[in-house]
């Protein structure tokens, strides 16, 4: 009686075209991805009977080199910078439920014009946000 084992088949994968596989996956997915926006999230709202839409846009402040100001390409001046800024919010909302200021400040302006514009946002609780330039942009 014959009790050796017999030899088995070992089964072996061929992985040599893997790599060339990930590399074009990896590929893909890097081009892919600069073209999807990553702040956007999707979501499923809730439907609602009233369909009034509160549209929160950004109130924009800019000054130039000369130091004119401007209130959403409205020009003013320095004194009547707080008024125009308070005519703009809605009465009776609470600071966080305000638009936003965004801040456009030209780069070789006096700091004392922007902290004056900085102390009026802050009389009139405003969230302000100053824009730059990225230095990318900036050496075009």
């Amino acid at each position: 009686m014959n009790l050796s084992r017999r030899r088995h088949a070992t089964s072996h994968v061929e992985t040599s075209s893997m790599n060339d596989i990930m590399f074009f996956l990896m590929l893909f997915f890097l081009i892919v991805s600069t073209m999807v926006n990553p702040n956007v999230i999707k979501l499923l709202l809730p439907n609602a009977k009233s369909s009034k839409q509160v549209m929160k846009q950004p109130i924009t402040v800019s000054i130039n080199a000369a130091g004119e100001y401007y209130v959403n390409k409205k020009p003013v001046t320095a004194t009547t910078l707080e008024p125009e800024l308070q005519a703009l919010l809605v009465p009776g909302q609470p600071p966080e439920a305000q638009p936003s200021v965004v801040l456009r400040v030209d780069a070789g302006l006096n700091v004392q014009k922007l902290v004056d514009v900085l102390e009026v946002g802050n009389r009139l609780k405003l969230k302000m946000v100053m824009a730059t330039q990225s230095q990318q942009a900036a050496g075009k």
